[in-house]
């Protein structure tokens, strides 16, 4: 996985198969984590493959029913879009995150369409898709972390075991 972002400061996060690497460039600083370590709730987004059973992320699931007086989040941003909420198996415990649920927007022709990770305190992190493209030709190269000259890589399994 190959997430680019532009807005509001640029920032690439790249999952290879084995490592979740996340690198500001104006911070100079690149984080790894082992995937099964990561506590960042994107790495279970694999689903986004197709290949992952939404019942292994979600404890359940439900249709959102779109109200005028509702959270607007939970209100599709395109007319006749459909908005599950899923309630995350995730123990906050343990990764340390807390996570009150998941809204997962899909248009008519059921592709993914927005994610909208919800936690207390009124906080969310909205994620918007559109223009799919089904396999595309991609360099394998674009799925490989090299961090650049004078960039720092911390890493969060050696940072966790410092902070205990």
């Amino acid at each position: 996985m190959r997430w680019e972002y532009e807005s509001p400061e640029q920032k690439l996060f790249i999952v290879d198969g084995k490592n979740v690497w996340f690198y500001i460039p104006a911070d100079h600083t690149a984080s790894r984590a082992k995937i099964g370590e990561s506590s960042d709730w994107r790495t279970p987004l694999a689903f986004l493959t197709g290949r992952t059973n939404l019942t292994r992320l979600c404890r359940s699931i439900e249709v959102v029913d779109p109200k005028t007086d509702a959270n607007p989040a939970e209100n599709p941003s395109v007319p006749g879009n459909t908005v599950l909420r899923c309630i995350p198996r995730i123990d906050s415990g343990d990764s340390g995150e807390q996570i009150r649920d998941v809204l997962l927007e899909v248009d008519t022709d059921a592709r993914l369409a927005r994610i909208v990770v919800q936690q207390p305190g009124n906080l969310s992190t909205e994620f918007r898709f559109k223009e799919w493209e089904e396999n595309p030709t991609i360099p394998e190269i674009k799925f490989h972390f090299v961090p650049p000259a004078g960039v720092t890589v911390v890493d969060e399994a050696d940072l966790a075991r410092t902070l205990r």
